[in-house]
């Protein structure tokens, strides 16, 4: 079986509407037979091209007609090819938790990648370089969402409301492993008065 054929298999094997990236094939042949094989595949319609990249076979449903993959699916295979650790941004996390209305601009995400901006869906896409390990935990998680949120909001806005409303957009073990992840101190702090009560 050709190298093309090898790739064309392995794709109709992957679920549609979940992405993928070209590093999922690079064990069945070299870089450039492999992005030649993905590039023709989007020429016959076989996959969708959505980012630099990253390709997702074709879903439809007969009321939206074609589903794509949310952008932080996308984003979310892009990291796992790569061995990169992505966190969602503390002024998004303060939106799912109901603590602001505001939607960022753009979607951003901390990253022990390097800083840079990507399109997905012809959106860009900021990534934040951090080397800070504490604000990287749990990342994808809702305990990583509630860690950035907590950082994004800082020392002196985390107040008793802020803290009961992450504690409702968290289950209890989430809420008890948040507690006891590595925080500063003012953090814990902040949490600490309402451990109890989980």
């Amino acid at each position: 079986m050709s190298v093309t054929e090898s790739i064309r298999s392995r794709v109709l094997r992957i679920q549609k509407g979940e992405p993928f990236t070209t590093g999922d094939f690079l064990g069945l042949g070299s870089r450039p037979a492999v992005d030649k094989a993905l590039s023709r595949f989007v020429e016959e319609g076989l996959i969708d091209r959505v980012a630099r990249g990253v390709f997702v076979r074709p879903k439809t449903s007969k009321f939206v007609g074609r589903v794509m993959p949310s952008i932080a699916q996308v984003i979310n295979a892009m990291a796992k090819s790569s061995g990169e650790i992505l966190q969602i941004h503390g002024a998004e996390a303060v939106r799912r938790f109901q603590i602001s209305t505001q939607m960022p601009v753009k979607p951003i995400y901390y990253t022990n990648g390097a800083s840079r901006e990507i399109t997905v869906f012809n959106t860009k896409v900021r990534l934040i370089h951090t080397s800070s390990a504490k604000k990287l935990q749990h990342a994808g998680t809702n305990v990583g969402a509630a860690i950035s949120a907590l950082w994004y909001l800082g020392k002196d806005n985390v107040g008793k409301r802020e803290v009961l409303l992450i504690k409702k957009g968290l289950s209890e073990v989430e809420f008890k492993r948040l507690c006891a992840s590595r925080l500063p101190n003012w953090m814990s702090e902040a949490l600490k008065q309402h451990i109890t009560k989980v």
